[in-house]
């Protein structure tokens, strides 16, 4: 018997050869079927419904799907184009189109929920990078995408055009009769993207129905919206499956969109099991066949969406699909950011309007903000570690050519270069990197030493200034002698007390400025919100600056899990102000003081950056 989930190893079996494909040896055949198809038996003979069996097995075709001379199986209601074995291919020249499908199904993510404000924010986004194609959602599924429809007349969609996504029309129902088809039509927007089935297993076991019917609701439901005077695009679900375990009715499924009107197919890999191989193979053999717009819908199961995406483009598709981030349910979808920049760079294609890949990174970071999903830092071009150099050696070697550890150039994807900082860094690292924040060492060897050596001291106690810049910067001042002070500490207490169910959190900071002592008391929701509001209730008089300086992040990591609760802690702080962010870390095996040091240090980076006269002011 044929297993329900077919292998993705190969797209084909002795029983059901894909055309021009090798089929391998010793896989099953598939059962008997209904009298009214004939078999392709294993040894390529044709063969009557009635001698199915003496044919040894074999794939069940209709008339329709038997090949012609040229070994390709036909397309239902499609005739091949002379000496393709299909339609003739599109002219190489054609533009990809890039189909933005965050709303929807990367909306499927575990952890991400969007409202309706923050829809039309990431749709002003996208519409703003360039993309062609924004996929709002489904209208027919909640009410939360039904408003957005509603409302997103009050974008200005410069660029991208507005898709409402559902379903083909249900089993044995009229089109016109159907409500979830009249609700999408309601959406009102120019394009339609109906999803239908394309395996025949889902056909049989999900649907529940005949495969002719199915076939059916894909031609009904499309015609609908063509009638309407609607762009079609039809989502072929789980086609590279379905190609796998019935290549001719996967193929009748596309031809049953085409005949009804469907500019475009979109293969979808729902499952995202197939590998980059046999996404050419198959996209290859469909663009062999079809004269519209053939892409792809590719999920990252198997780590393989965007380069998936990126070789269909070179197997012949123009449409691909994918979200931002790569967000979307289990693994995700393809990064469509990574995508977009994969082909403008590495292919020379012209996929968004003229300047706009420079806006890739900041589009990235501003949809994650929205999202309220922490950023990846790894991320393929757009993520801030995407192009950060950490060892010694290649921090060298970028001081002299910037290009000789980027495959592309940051900047033509609006990030930026960076090294880092660490025990792993050489002299060159802390030449480049202080020269980054205006600090030039390269005057003084000796000083650029003693920075290394007092940053390898501090990562061996547990500091990591890699992912915090402004307490490298602020060490570099210090060993400089060019660091600033802004208070002294004289000390602080804090006091944590249960009353009830609440807690409640008082600190008292005295400090040293010049010659004046101040006292200040605080609280708040934890000691260190205590020790933030004292000490800028201390420091609210002399620099008024501190209140544009916000926290906006607050993290703790145990160093040695085994030394319990009395193990190292290193704390790292964010800050903010109108111009940007900045981090700050502190270790102790106390946890209050380590958060001192970094609410300090990142108080006074702020005072720095604000341009804050100092009680002490940095020698030249």
């Amino acid at each position: 018997m044929t297993p329900d989930r077919p292998a993705h190893s190969n797209y084909s079996n002795p029983d059901q050869p894909v055309p021009s494909f090798t089929p391998p040896t010793g896989t099953s055949a598939p059962e008997p079927s209904p009298a009214s198809v004939q078999r392709l038996a294993a040894d390529g003979t044709w063969a009557g419904a009635g001698d199915s069996a003496a044919a040894g097995g074999g794939v069940e075709v209709t008339a329709a799907q038997r090949p012609g001379a040229d070994g390709m199986l036909p397309v239902p209601g499609v005739a091949p184009a002379a000496g393709t074995g299909g339609h003739a291919a599109r002219p190489a020249t054609e533009r990809v189109e890039i189909y933005d499908t965050t709303l929807r199904d990367g909306s499927q993510q575990v952890g991400l929920d969007l409202t309706v404000e923050d829809k039309l924010r990431v749709a002003a986004a996208l519409d703003s990078l360039g993309v062609d194609v924004v996929e709002g959602g489904w209208p027919g599924s909640n009410p939360k995408d039904a408003e957005f429809f509603a409302r997103a007349g009050e974008l200005p969609w410069r660029n991208a055009t507005l898709a409402a996504f559902g379903a083909t029309r249900r089993p044995n129902r009229d089109a016109d009769a159907d409500p979830d088809l009249a609700t999408l039509l309601a959406a009102n927007t120019p394009i339609v993207t109906l999803v239908g089935k394309a395996w025949t297993l889902h056909v049989d076991e999900a649907l529940r129905t005949t495969r002719d019917e199915n076939l059916a609701m894909v031609a009904d439901s499309v015609r609908f919206f063509v009638r309407e005077g609607r762009r079609v695009v039809f989502d072929a679900e789980h086609f590279f499956d379905g190609y796998v375990a019935d290549p001719g009715y996967a193929l009748a499924v596309l031809a049953a969109a085409t005949d009804a009107g469907a500019d475009t197919l979109a293969l979808c890999d729902t499952n995202g099991g197939t590998l980059p191989d046999d996404i050419v193979r198959v996209v290859r053999d469909v663009t062999s066949r079809f004269g519209v717009r053939i892409g792809v819908h590719c999920h990252n199961d198997s780590a393989c969406a965007v380069a998936n995406s990126l070789v269909a483009v070179g197997g012949g598709a123009t449409h691909i699909q994918g979200a931002a981030n790569g967000y979307g349910e289990r693994c995700g979808n393809a990064d469509l950011f990574a995508v977009i920049a994969g082909l403008e760079l590495k292919r020379d294609f012209e996929l968004l309007p003229k300047g706009r890949l420079a806006a890739l990174a900041s589009t990235a970071r501003e949809i994650a903000e929205v999202a309220n999903l922490p950023f990846e830092p790894r991320q393929p071009y757009v993520g801030s570690s995407a192009f950060a150099t950490k060892a010694g050696l290649h921090a060298s070697a970028i001081a002299r050519r910037p290009d000789a550890y980027s495959h592309v150039d940051p900047a033509a994807v609006g990030n930026q270069a960076h090294v880092l900082v660490s025990e792993l860094a050489g002299r060159s690292n802390v030449l480049v990197k202080a020269a980054e924040m205006g600090l030039d060492l390269s005057a003084d060897p000796q000083l650029a030493t003693d920075v290394l050596d007092e940053i390898k001291a501090a990562e061996h106690r547990g500091y990591a200034f890699e992912a915090a810049d402004a307490s490298f910067e602020l060490l570099v001042r210090k060993v400089a002698g060019r660091r600033p002070a802004f208070f002294e500490l004289e000390g602080y207490r804090v006091v944590i007390e249960r009353a009830g169910t609440a807690d409640r959190s008082e600190a008292i900071v005295r400090l040293l400025l010049g010659e004046q002592r101040v006292v200040a008391v605080g609280e708040g929701v934890g000691p260190v919100h205590a020790l933030d509001q004292a000490l800028r209730k201390a420091l609210a008089d002399l620099y008024p600056e501190l209140a544009e300086i916000h926290l906006v992040d607050y993290k703790v990591r145990i160093l040695d899990g085994r030394a319990a609760t009395s193990a190292v802690t290193r704390v790292m702080l964010t800050s903010a102000d109108h111009q940007g962010e900045w981090t700050t870390v502190g270790v102790s095996d106390d946890i209050v003081t380590a958060s001192w040091e970094a609410l300090a240090d990142g108080l006074s980076y702020g005072l720095l950056r604000a341009g804050a006269d100092a009680l002490i002011p940095a020698t030249a």
